[in-house]
């Protein structure tokens, strides 16, 4: 019997009109299979595929399944939907919390294994800060505690007795690595210092929702302190690129890299560098950031060391982060009303192998030949799952692993058996446009089919998420064409040369902001499009998560 979890505080949990009333079920119009979803007011399924064999011994069949919602008619409830039945996550018990489920948690494995390379590569050595720090060091660096204050969780009580000095659960590092990095750093021969991560953070957002806005989240963060300025900013600068880089080749996803106006920059940091993605539904969703941090915590905490000419200097450092919010990113950029389309390159399963029999005399050589071809796969480096469950039947999974958004699928039956060949099938390409037959199993042959297109599959997707992020850009030159961009839910990118009171006036009339100011900017002479004075760079204002 299949359980779910019924969840009467999800309204408050995560703000959406689609919690206060189920959405009726809607058939998917474009798909030849049927895909089962309960709806998410009933919570995320506990067990959403399990079968009970001794309940219910029957195949699972198609009849068995509902839809999801479809994304053009309600984003949210869409991206609900997926997390739940492609079982990413399911709810905490604690309002805004979030429990990752193995699947989602092996895309947070893939981000780590590339991003853990490119850090030590770059020089970076993994340690850890613990989760408690004391309220008086966020109390040490004014604009931080201002932008942090309304955020943080904090303990009280320890042991059963108050505490003399209340903690704070860890929003971020900065803090509690300068009181560290005082102690460590003495001399120039001690720098650079560059370490990073891989934590958990706690923040009380008040507005919540699954991978993009929680309490709690998991992220890493990079710490690096500097002997000059310049070195600094290069460490700033190099670490976007990295970030940039890992959103293209791996992810699929065309952000914009840029630096954060005054407004939106970090508290406590003199320059922040971002990198934007557009979302399926054209809101900007903030990826990952590189803060060049100055002196302002080096000075709050004195993290001074003797230069070359023995005089005494306070570091310059760097802070920087991206975090499973990436994961958010990722089913909203791709994903579409079959589920999850995940890019091969960070997917958890590659391809999965689904046997088709009938007869129980057929059972025996098309599960060996399935065995056969996963071996020849696994040998050759593909992440390759074999689903030989004979309680579902091959049309519910074909529907279940296009919702887990494993990029191929392969197909053999006994006629497949027969002549030594394969059926598959793209999950980004939907429909028989999509399915190839008579793949043959030859080792060489085959591996070299998959490889090619899983490599087709990765390329295809950073094509189609880069069409829609440019059709999606208006050239604006005045404030009337950039609130009429808005209006129509497209980003908006023009000069700007003004003030943080005329941004400010812009978020509040339009409800976007300042995105960034892209790395790339065009040539030629530009005039502000608030207030017609000269402009040296050209802003992107989007809404946002």
């Amino acid at each position: 019997m299949v359980s779910s979890l019924r969840l009467p505080s999800l309204t408050s949990l995560f703000s959406s009109p689609y919690l206060r009333r189920p959405p009726p079920l809607l058939r998917r119009p474009h798909h030849h299979h049927k895909l089962s979803l309960p709806p998410l007011t009933t919570a995320f399924s506990s067990q959403t595929t399990s079968a009970s064999t001794t309940e219910n011994p029957k195949k699972q069949t198609n009849q068995d399944q509902k839809v999801i919602t479809p994304r053009s008619q309600d984003f949210n409830a869409w991206f609900l939907d997926i997390i739940a039945n492609a079982e990413l996550a399911d709810y905490g018990p604690v309002r805004g919390t979030m429990v990752i489920r193995p699947y989602g948690y092996a895309i947070w494995e893939a981000i780590q294994d590339y991003l853990n390379v490119k850090f030590k590569e770059t020089g970076h050595s993994n340690m850890y800060f613990p989760q408690f720090i004391p309220f008086s060091f966020i109390e040490k660096e004014a604009s931080h505690v201002e932008g942090f204050s309304p955020e943080l969780a904090l303990v009280t009580i320890g042991g059963g007795k108050e505490l003399e000095e209340k903690l704070v659960v860890r929003p971020t590092s900065e803090t509690i690595v300068n009181h560290m990095f005082t102690q460590w750093i003495h001399s120039y021969r001690d720098l650079p210092l560059m370490v990073n991560q891989w934590a958990n953070v706690t923040r009380w957002e008040m507005r919540t929702k699954p991978f993009v806005r929680t309490l709690e989240f998991l992220w890493q963060e990079g710490h690096t302190a500097h002997a000059n300025p310049e070195e600094a900013e290069k460490e700033a600068l190099q670490m976007i690129d990295v970030y940039t880089k890992f959103a293209y080749e791996q992810a699929a996803i065309p952000v914009i890299a840029g630096r954060k106006s005054k407004a939106e920059t970090f508290a406590g940091a003199d320059r922040t560098y971002t990198i934007e993605a557009m979302m399926g539904d054209r809101k900007a969703l903030q990826a990952g950031t590189s803060h060049n941090l100055g002196q302002n915590f080096s000075r709050a905490f004195g993290t001074q060391f003797m230069d070359e000419n023995g005089e005494r200097q306070h570091v310059w450092q760097t802070s920087w982060a991206v975090s499973t919010r990436f994961i958010g990113g990722i089913i909203m950029t791709h994903g579409d009303d079959s589920g999850l389309m995940l890019p091969p390159k960070i997917a958890p399963i590659q391809v999965v192998i689904v046997p088709i029999w009938k007869k129980e005399d057929e059972k025996t050589g098309v599960l060996n030949a399935a065995s056969s071809v996963k071996k020849v796969l696994q040998s050759a480096g593909i992440k390759v799952k074999l689903d030989d469950t004979d309680q579902r039947t091959p049309g519910w999974k074909f529907n279940f692993w296009e919702m887990k958004g494993v990029p191929l699928r392969i197909e053999i039956g006994p006629r497949d058996v027969s002549s030594a060949s394969v059926v598959i099938s793209r999950r980004d390409v939907p429909g028989k446009q999509g399915k190839v037959f008579g793949i043959s199993m030859e080792p060489s042959i085959l591996e070299a089919y998959v490889k090619d297109k899983l490599d087709e599959i990765q390329s295809s997707l950073l094509g189609m998420a880069t069409s829609f992020r440019d059709s999606n850009i208006v050239d604006v030159s005045s404030y009337d064409e950039l609130k009429a961009a808005i209006t129509l839910g497209k980003w908006a990118r023009g000069p700007w040369s003004a003030s943080d009171a005329d941004e400010q006036r812009v978020k509040e009339e339009t409800g976007a902001t300042i995105r960034c100011f892209p790395f790339e900017q065009p040539q030629g002479s530009k005039t502000c499009l608030m207030t017609g004075s000269p402009a040296e760079e050209v802003a992107i204002f989007a809404k946002s998560y």
